[in-house]
């Protein structure tokens, strides 16, 4: 298999899995009314709570990955500088939501635990989440993998080197990310089934392409050893064979 299409598959699993993670992280995360005292302990300070997020950070650490494999099918297209814009956006919003979630995931846990200073949880909650610089920094990560993924569904429509429908869906969830968050657990939950069918189907078109990447390489291999065996066979040694 060629290095290019063994590259396109792997960043077609990783998005593959990054999609089937961004559905675990709500359907495994607790949903306890996290206005009281109670509710936030029960759900903070749960291990499911430290699984769920800990799946989303690693959905946005592969998300990256399946559109630098994206780039790679689309070389050979017109499509290719943007499809790269997307995959250095989504690094860069990636990087801008973990710390985040970093702190929603590790931060909160431990206030939610045992250990945690229970009088003021809630106030400590609302001091992580809501503190400006890291919302601004979440917002802004956000929009930019909304931005990434709408390129990316761009790229993919115009090259005509992948179906041209298969990157709207993931594109779709990837814009209600932010959204999203303001809706109770079923939307949620809802929006986790949109983002991995859209990345599950442009991961499977990616994994076709590679097939047709490496079934054009073959022949033109193949091709190229009879033609030099054809000019060894006119020119033989002591005739020079024409520059």
């Amino acid at each position: 298999m060629s290095t290019s299409a063994t590259r396109i598959r792997a960043g077609a699993a990783a998005l593959a899995a990054a999609g089937v993670l961004f559905l675990a992280y709500p359907a495994l995360r607790p949903w306890h009314d996290e206005g009281t005292v109670a509710g936030a302990t029960a759900s903070m300070s749960s291990t499911a709570w430290v699984t769920a997020h800990f799946f989303a950070m690693l959905g946005f650490i592969l998300m990256p990955l399946g559109l630098l494999a994206l780039r790679t099918a689309l070389a050979a297209t017109r499509a290719e500088p943007l499809a790269l814009t997307a995959a250095v956006l989504a690094w860069i919003g990636s990087g801008l939501v973990l710390p985040y979630y970093g702190a929603e995931d590790f931060g909160l846990h431990a206030m939610a635990g045992s250990a945690g200073p229970r009088a003021d949880l809630l106030g400590l909650v609302h001091a992580v989440r809501y503190q400006p610089l890291a919302m601004t920094i979440f917002a802004a990560g956000l929009l930019l993998l909304a931005a990434a993924a709408i390129m990316a569904a761009i790229a993919v429509w115009r090259s005509h080197a992948l179906p041209r429908a298969s990157g709207i869906l993931f594109a779709t969830g990837m814009v209600l990310f932010l959204p999203q968050f303001f809706g109770p657990a079923s939307v949620r939950i809802a929006h986790g089934i949109l983002l991995a069918a859209g990345s599950i189907i442009l991961a499977a078109a990616l994994w076709a392409s590679a097939g047709r990447a490496r079934a054009a390489a073959t022949p033109l291999a193949g091709s190229s050893s009879r033609g030099v065996s054809d000019v060894a066979a006119h020119h033989p040694a002591g005739r020079g064979i024409p520059s």
